[in-house]
């Protein structure tokens, strides 16, 4: 029987895989493309028309170059909708929402955005250096920081698209004004709910595609309540990350719906583990850097069973897109980095915590340009296509493939 090939997204190129006929594939289910900026401006155009925005000063925040939603097609038929509406665009102000994310480059902006990052005012988002104003506290006691000047703005609209997020449930949307525009301790205070300090563990309710019985979800809803955004449009992707569809509205239910709409493209309902499952995180920009590629480690090791192997895809040209990350790793293990984060939540800790969790139940091996030495930090394996096809060739257990493994969800 001739082997089976199968091809995986790795950077901006690709790796060829030869399998025996004993391999399961979880693909995505392709939403169909229905969106094109003639329908995308008419949806616009009948929601602005009926709801009325005040449009003297607006702000239009958008996500960063690792969470694309078809920007430079898309955002000058929102902007051109604006003007025509009689907002002036000296007045319009775009925001990046990097939350505690580094910033990129004006080249990089130029790229993600397109023309229009030349043409308008953007902002830059700084998490410890811009004006932030508390609104309150949530019921879970995170402080509502969100800067001084979009909560001056005539009104508040967010783009970007859905995604599933590994401990907010799902990302986009809300998040895109908190975390995405919050002041640094108060982001860290909503996701230090991912910890379970009375059992020591990663919160349990706190898992992707999970909004009801999600801490960290509720919070965020709560934090939602005080400055609902006034137009959200939400974004539905393919696997090669092209907008197949733009929902134009507001409120909790049409974010939930929009969420709705993502999850039925991406979770899969499976009882099996497996002994190896070999991913791919999709491909630029998903696997930009590790702190992106973890949302690919995360979902894949679902499939996993216990003492498996797990070999992910993940090229990583900007390193591991995070300073605050390996600390944790030079703190002597699980207990001493917990007991640290739960006393004083800090960047990247509740990822880089979520990494040992699986570590500790499997093996994981990367095919990356990251540095051996940032891998034996860490605890995984660097390995080559080449020892990737000759552990596959060996191989006699169950094996599965998840070419887009950062948008496949084991429900």
């Amino acid at each position: 029987m001739s082997p089976i090939l199968i091809t995986l997204p790795y950077g901006t190129g690709q790796e060829t895989f030869s399998f025996r006929d004993n391999v399961d594939t979880f693909e995505l289910k392709a939403p169909e493309k229905v969106i094109t900026s003639q329908i995308f401006a008419q949806r616009l155009g009948v929601f602005l028309d009926e709801v009325g925005l005040d449009l003297e000063s607006p702000a239009v925040v958008v996500a960063d170059k690792t969470r694309l939603c078809g920007y430079p097609e898309y955002l000058p038929v929102l902007l051109d909708a604006l003007v025509a509406r009689g907002a002036n665009p000296n007045q319009i102000r775009l925001y990046i929402a990097y939350g505690t994310h580094l910033p990129q480059s004006d080249t990089e902006s130029q790229e993600a955005y397109g023309p229009v990052f030349d043409c308008y005012k953007w902002v830059q988002h700084r998490c410890d250096q811009d004006k932030f104003v508390e609104l309150g506290k949530t019921s879970r006691g995170t402080p509502v920081r969100l800067r001084a000047d979009i909560l001056a703005a005539s009104c508040l609209i967010t783009f970007g698209a859905i995604s599933h997020h590994y401990f907010a449930g799902y990302g986009g949307g809300r998040k895109l004004i908190f975390p995405g525009l919050g002041e640094k301790t108060a982001i860290y205070a909503n996701h230090g709910l991912f910890l379970d300090p009375a059992d020591r563990c990663l919160s349990r309710g706190c898992r992707s595609g999970r909004m009801v019985g999600n801490p960290l979800a509720g919070d965020l809803a709560e934090i939602e309540s005080f400055r609902p955004t006034d137009l959200a449009v939400h974004g539905i992707l393919d696997s090669h990350g092209q907008v197949c569809d733009l929902l134009v509205g507001q409120g909790v239910e049409h974010f939930r719906q929009a969420c709705d709409r993502h999850a039925v493209h991406c979770e899969v309902s499976t009882d099996k583990q497996y002994d190896l499952v070999l991913a791919s995180c999709g491909g630029y920009p998903k696997d930009i850097n590790f702190i992106q590629s973890h949302k690919t480690i995360h979902h894949a090791a679902d499939f996993v069973q216990d003492g498996g192997r797990l070999i992910v895809m993940a090229h990583c040209r900007d390193g591991i897109g995070s300073q605050t990350f390996l600390p944790w790793f030079e703190l002597g293990g699980w207990d001493p980095a917990f007991d640290r984060l739960a006393a004083h939540y800090m960047g990247n800790g509740g990822t880089a915590l979520a990494m040992m969790a699986k570590l500790k139940r499997i093996r994981i091996s990367l095919v990356t340009t990251l540095d051996p030495s940032l891998a034996k930090r860490i605890g995984f394996e660097i390995w080559s296509p080449a020892k990737v096809q000759a552990c596959l060739d060996q191989h006699d257990g169950a094996l599965a493939v998840i070419p887009n493994a950062g948008m496949v969800v084991k429900k």
